[in-house]
């Protein structure tokens, strides 16, 4: 495959349509996120919005201020049927017609980590880290003929179709499972499960276990958002075990817990730590379905107890 290189600003059209509209809302304006997409409401708006920008159909957004801090050129492709209106803080361009470059090829390129990456790389040595429009234009782009881009186009949008097949197909799959347990509560005997728990607080006080995690309101471990210096006081969670972040204030109205069954972690002291007394009895992956409902999530959040600081008891749990 022959690649040609060409300077990509010579292939920009640049646009600065004001919308002359000087009382929009959050609702009416977008923003760009770190995936590259148009999300609504905005965070903000100014005073006075007639200034800000229409991104027509077809055309590209992208703040190049704050590249150099977040590491990432927030862009997005409009891909809707209707306008966009953005930030005057915003570029707003196009690719022209006739060009060598596909403007979806081109958005494809872009959400690379190499090509964020190079464009941190290529900022100013402001506060900020502002990429300047001339330096965006002056970058050499090697591209395949046009025939060869959209092959890759294709490609890139049936595996997003597919992705997003298979993320739909996740939640049906949840629905039936939500559903089931709906209907086997209707039609057998309901126990509390507090018989068949035992709580944990083994301390890392050797400071043995080193992978520390935290609990997301998906019910999934994750990395923690800030870990203490000092981890001897932390609650060690084994293979096999659940942990549950005992606060609930503040936290989408849903409890975070999960089912360990990675390696052995600690979470901070201030989580619930318990296991199954006989998992002949109670299958730990069925509790933790159970867990996943919603209504579990309203129940935890009710019985939650304090005033500016609400916590989910081990005995309200069980």
């Amino acid at each position: 495959m022959t690649l040609t290189s060409y300077r990509i600003g010579d292939y920009f059209e640049v646009l600065s349509q004001k919308c002359n509209i000087p009382d929009l809302t959050v609702w009416d304006v977008s923003g760009i996120n770190i995936d590259k997409e148009f999300f609504e409401p905005s965070r903000q708006v100014g005073e006075d919005t007639s200034k800000y920008k229409i991104v027509p159909p077809g055309y590209f957004a992208c703040n190049l201020m704050h590249v150099g801090r977040d590491v990432v050129l927030p862009i997005a492709l409009n891909y809707s049927n209707n306008n966009k209106i953005v930030s005057p803080a915003y570029t707003v361009f196009r690719i022209k017609d006739n060009s060598p470059i596909l403007s979806d090829y081109f958005f494809i390129l872009l959400k690379s980590h190499e090509m964020d990456r190079f464009f941190w790389f290529n900022t100013d040595s402001s506060i900020r880290g502002d990429m300047p429009w001339e330096s965006f234009c002056d970058i050499d782009i090697e591209l395949p003929d046009l025939s060869t881009q959209q092959k890759y186009v294709d490609i890139y949008k049936a595996m997003v179709a597919h992705q997003q097949s298979y993320e739909r197909g996740l939640e049906d799959l949840k629905l039936v499972c939500d559903a089931f347990i709906e209907d086997l509560r209707r039609k057998m005997p309901c126990k509390k499960i507090g018989p068949y728990l035992e709580p944990k607080d083994d301390r890392n006080s050797n400071l043995e276990i080193k992978l520390a995690q935290g609990i997301t309101i998906d019910k999934v471990f994750a990395s923690p958002k800030q870990v203490a210096e000092v981890e001897t006081s932390a609650k060690i969670v084994q293979r096999g075990q659940f942990a549950y972040n005992r606060a609930t204030t503040r936290n989408g109205e849903k409890i975070s817990i999960a089912y360990r069954d990675g390696d052995d972690c600690v979470v901070s002291s201030a989580y619930q730590v318990f296991g199954i007394k006989d998992q002949n009895e109670l299958n730990p992956y069925y509790l933790m379905m159970w867990y996943k409902r919603s209504e579990f999530d309203r129940y935890a959040r009710y019985m939650s107890k304090g005033s500016a600081h609400e916590f989910f008891e081990f005995e309200d749990m069980a």
